[in-house]
């Protein structure tokens, strides 16, 4: 069986070759200091109603408890960035994540054939793949494996490609060697914490209170938004990328190379007037496939309404 290094430009190689851009190896060991802090966000309620968040604690801290006898943490970025976006600047937003198909059924496929790859070049090899669906750390593993660190806006951010990309994760029972941490290149700039339109960012940054974001209020929350919130949604109907697109290391993001993160026109093209009449039947068709289907058609016919500054339907 190759040596830990050689694991490394295995795993690394064949991952570039998959379409993911940057990857990083970090030790399985449990997250102590990150549990103090998950700890001491659940308990100010800064989760809202996501009450899943305070569930499987332990697993969400130490990676042994997904994987038995856990040695690695693969972290992998995978690039969505688009040039494109919609044409009419007096319809409501959606974020460029949810511009193509669902990302967590993309990205695993290209987990899954990572991993048999692993197999067949290493050995057996036991582990799990991880996107954004179950109890994983991904930021704070993202970090300790030195493909970005996590910014003010809690965002990973890589200093070559921004901020634009989704985090998936294999842990694997075999020692690969291990990259060093990123530092935190974030400096002075405020510009995230300045810009954000609800102030869901602590004023020293690294703080989310995930109850004022946006994109929680228009994905997560399933009762009516906040009235002394609604008049500070900036459009946004689903997600928003305000503290993305006003961060200078985005100026490095460059277009995704992955055809079904492509958005479809028929979405790009809808008019302020078409989405306030959308129908269930539009609904089903332009988000087939799509992240946005989590909200739901009604989810979604309140969230326009509030984008719009408009009173409840």
């Amino acid at each position: 069986m190759p040596g830990p290094e050689e694991r490394a430009q295995i795993i690394r190689k064949e991952a570039q070759a998959l379409g993911f851009e940057q990857v990083g190896f970090a030790r399985a060991e449990r997250l102590d200091e990150a549990a103090i802090r998950l700890e001491r966000w659940l308990n100010s309620g800064a989760h809202g109603t996501m009450h899943y968040m305070e569930n499987h604690f332990e697993k969400r801290v130490n990676p042994c408890e997904l994987v038995p006898g856990a040695k690695t943490v693969v972290s992998l970025s995978y690039n969505y960035y688009s040039e494109q976006s919609q044409r009419d600047e007096t319809a409501p937003r959606i974020s460029m994540y949810a511009y193509g198909r669902d990302y967590h059924k993309t990205v695993r496929k290209k987990l899954k054939k990572l991993l048999l790859h692993i197999r067949e070049k290493i050995g057996e090899v036991n582990g799990r793949c991880f996107v954004d669906s179950a109890p994983v750390m991904e930021r704070e593993w993202a970090q300790r494996s030195g493909i970005g660190w996590n910014g003010k806006n809690t965002l990973t951010i890589h200093p070559r490609s921004g901020s634009y990309f989704f985090l998936a994760e294999l842990i694997i029972d075999i020692e690969v060697s291990p990259d060093a941490p990123m530092r935190d290149h974030c400096g002075t700039c405020t510009r995230c914490i300045d810009a954000c339109p609800t102030e869901a960012i602590a004023p020293e940054g690294y703080l989310l209170n995930a109850s004022k974001c946006l994109s929680y209020l228009t994905i997560e929350l399933k009762e009516d938004i906040p009235q002394e919130l609604q008049s500070k949604m900036d459009q946004w109907m689903f997600g928003c990328d305000i503290c993305q697109q006003v961060c200078p290391w985005n100026r490095f993001a460059k277009p995704h190379n992955e055809v079904e993160f492509n958005p479809r026109e028929d979405l790009l093209n809808m008019k302020k007037s078409e989405w306030l009449e959308l129908t269930e039947e539009v609904f089903n068709q332009v988000f087939e496939g799509s992240a946005v289907k989590r909200t739901g058609y009604s989810g979604l016919r309140r969230n326009i309404r509030a984008a719009l500054g408009l009173p409840k339907s």
